[in-house]
């Protein structure tokens, strides 16, 4: 019997620990944004970055296990993002991971992010109504390093159906927001800014939805608002309602290329995560058309949306009862094909 993993996550801005222990769930979690940091950059420094989470790490891991009641020996094994990431912020919380299982005597286990993204909603009960999750399922992937489709056979078994071209959906919604002079995090400021637009003020091109394939692009849609706020006066309602107009652009296209990835493997369950998965227009509509169109949709809470140390906890457990884990060697992979992992027997 599994008991108690630790899960750390340190791959960008964001320093998460948490606890999850199969039969019990997520016993304990904590979160540190370095948001505050960084703001005054306007992104993320990677080296500020690395030493924020040497700083914070430490003190985050004994304040869950205390908010969990447990002490650093009751741990079974210790799971932590081993890639793709900011390779200083991986390191670090590699280190710190790989030196506590030796001291432990425990395993060890680096987990894929966009992984721990796609078992996300897994850490809790479907809404009512809902099968619980299980393969074969379209995960949707989005955040701001990355946009993708990915076709799920069985844990560990993936198949990248689509991939952005260009710029990943939350990189477009920050640099757009930048360019409007909304303050970091641009994401989540240009959503807020939206609610109030007018939606029928500014039409932009809905990138590669005319076309078959399920790839995405999205950089020419920041030209386009870069024009239209050129071109146009600089009141807060214009600012508005191109907010509102680029968000349905890039809502609408991700929603086009999750049904098509839906028809073309025949999949009825659809997961959607990662930081761009927390916006409500997006929740929204793929939930509606769910409805209409017979399939489930999944969405982790919206603090597990971002960066968080329970995805990788669970995605540790699920991998370490399957009797994997990592070598001894402390190892961390910026890029890493998501198509690589081993299945989960």
């Amino acid at each position: 019997m599994i008991g108690p993993v630790l899960g750390i996550e340190s791959s960008c801005d964001e320093t998460g620990v948490a606890v999850y222990e199969p039969g019990r769930g997520l016993l304990a979690h904590a979160l540190y944004s370095q948001i505050k940091l960084h703001a005054e950059y306007g992104g993320v420094v990677p080296e500020l970055a690395s030493r924020d989470h040497v700083r914070k790490l430490l003190p985050l891991l004994h304040q869950t296990l205390g908010d969990a009641g447990l002490k650093v020996s009751d741990l079974s094994a210790v799971a932590y993002t081993a890639g793709p990431g900011l390779i200083g912020a991986l390191l670090v919380g590699a280190s710190v991971a790989r030196s506590l299982a030796w001291a432990l005597e425990v395993p060890a286990i680096g987990i894929h992010h966009m992984e721990g993204h796609l078992l996300a909603p897994l850490l809790e009960e479907p809404a009512p109504g809902t099968e619980p999750l299980v393969p074969p399922f379209v995960a949707l992937l989005v955040s701001g390093g990355h946009s993708l489709l990915v076709g799920v056979d069985r844990i560990g078994s993936y198949t990248i159906l689509g991939d952005t071209l260009d710029d990943a959906a939350g990189e477009a919604f920050d640099k757009t927001a930048k360019l409007l002079g909304l303050p970091y995090p641009g994401g989540p400021a240009l959503a807020k800014l939206a609610e109030t637009g007018d939606p029928k003020a500014f039409h932009f091109s809905r990138p590669m939805t005319d076309r078959p394939g399920l790839d995405m692009s999205f950089s020419g849609l920041k030209t386009q608002v870069l024009l239209a706020w050129r071109d146009c006066d600089k009141a807060n309602s214009t600012r508005a309602s191109i907010a509102r107009g680029f968000e349905e652009a890039i809502v609408e296209t991700l929603a086009v290329k999750c049904r098509r990835a839906l028809a073309a493997t025949g999949y009825q369950r659809l997961v959607v995560s990662g930081g761009v998965g927390a916006n409500q227009r997006l929740r929204a509509q793929l939930a509606a058309a769910g409805q209409r169109e017979g399939f489930q949709t999944y969405f982790p809470r919206l603090a597990f949306c971002t960066d968080n140390g329970a995805m990788i906890a669970l995605a540790g457990s699920i991998r370490l009862a399957a009797g994997q884990h990592t070598g001894p060697e402390i190892r961390v992979q910026p890029r890493w094909d998501l198509q690589s992992l081993p299945e989960v027997a």
